[in-house]
């Protein structure tokens, strides 16, 4: 076994595959596994996936510890991850500075790109600011849903609407190409999530999985973070 088999929310993508070479380079291991909505992966941890390490939200995370699923003692924090808006690399940067102008924003665009409203952190969260500016009947018919993030980013970078906008989280639109990070949601609709590490209680390789979240969460690469979208250092 070589590989390093990873769950974890695509909110960490960027920066755990920045950091795949010295992973590599320390103990010989690649990096393997999924990244993409923390819902869906968490249930492929569940139904048995080989996984060494999982990286999910702060609460998933301990979820999982109350079922056995995860070493409480390995359990460290990452940072924080703001979601966030974007637009295609080119277009007007979208300024929603309050709830209202929020609003506007989303009903002046003509397609909206998010991840999945049921299963991913981002998704969720924007179902509910939709339902809570009262017009997710109103947008209904130019949301676009893909299975996480980075796809919904994706797609916005190729798409020919004439306003495209999309919301997701901050570190999935910095690592997209052709999309530009617009700024967090505003007060009222925000949303900052707490990423976390752990090591599976079935993991194969414990002790290759701790050193990555000991580098993951070091002063070492603390910089690095902040350039991938974590906007606070964990405590």
């Amino acid at each position: 076994m070589t590989s390093l088999n990873i769950l974890s929310g695509g909110a960490a993508q960027g920066l755990v595959t920045s950091l795949a070479p010295a992973l590599k380079a320390e103990t010989g291991f690649d990096i393997a596994g999924e990244f993409g909505a923390v819902g869906a992966m968490a249930d492929k941890l569940r139904a048995g996936v080989p996984t060494d390490i999982v990286i999910f939200t702060a609460a998933l995370v301990a979820k999982l510890a109350d079922e056995g699923l995860t070493v409480g003692n390995s359990i460290a924090d990452i940072g924080l991850v703001e979601t966030s808006l974007a637009v295609r690399a080119g277009d007007p940067l979208v300024r929603a500075t309050d709830v209202a102008s929020l609003r506007d924003a989303l009903l002046a665009s003509d397609a909206i790109f998010v991840p999945d409203t049921k299963a991913s952190t981002a998704g969720i969260h924007v179902a509910k600011v939709l339902t809570q500016l009262g017009i997710a009947g109103k947008v209904e018919d130019r949301l676009w849903i893909f299975p996480n993030g980075a796809t919904a980013m994706r797609h916005l970078a190729a798409s020919d609407a004439r306003r495209p906008i999309g919301c997701t989280q901050a570190t999935e639109i910095i690592t997209t190409d052709g999309v530009v990070l617009s700024g967090a949601l505003p007060s009222g609709c925000d949303l900052a999530t707490t990423y976390t590490a752990a090591v599976t209680t079935l993991a194969a390789a414990a002790p290759q999985a701790r050193w990555l979240i000991a580098l993951l969460t070091s002063s070492r690469t603390l910089e690095l973070r902040r350039r991938a979208g974590f906007v606070a250092n964990p405590k």
